[in-house]
């Protein structure tokens, strides 16, 4: 659909006498909830992300945005050097990090079920 038809069907579902006072305040009213709904949660998440990324260290267990799981061996500047095991490093931009969970962080209760089991 174009959007000249778009236009006419919205001229003619508007009230009769309705004053641009009235489709100023609905514009208005359309853009805030746009704000809360969308932008202010992305804006939100984007923040933690930045602050996440920003506290990364050594040692940290972190998961990149293609899926590798290592520890961090090494921070410069914009870049991280993540171990996978086995002797196996690679470098990734810091940015990519999806999740970062440190070394001190306590083990999920599930986890540990798990090991109790194998043994």
């Amino acid at each position: 659909m174009t959007i000249l038809p778009m236009m006419a069907v919205a001229i003619q579902a508007a009230p009769e006498g309705a004053s641009p006072l009235y489709s100023i305040g609905m514009m208005v009213a359309l853009f805030a909830i746009f704000y809360f709904l969308l932008i202010r949660p992305q804006q939100k998440r984007a923040k933690e992300h930045r602050s996440m990324v920003d506290a990364v260290k050594r040692g940290d267990r972190v998961v990149t945005g293609g899926g590798l799981i290592g520890k961090v061996a090494k921070v410069s500047g914009e870049e991280v050097q993540i171990d996978l095991g086995e002797g196996m490093r690679v470098t990734a931009i810091k940015s990519t990090l999806q999740d970062i969970q440190s070394k001190t962080a306590p083990r999920a209760a599930n986890d540990a079920k798990a090991k109790a089991k194998k043994s």
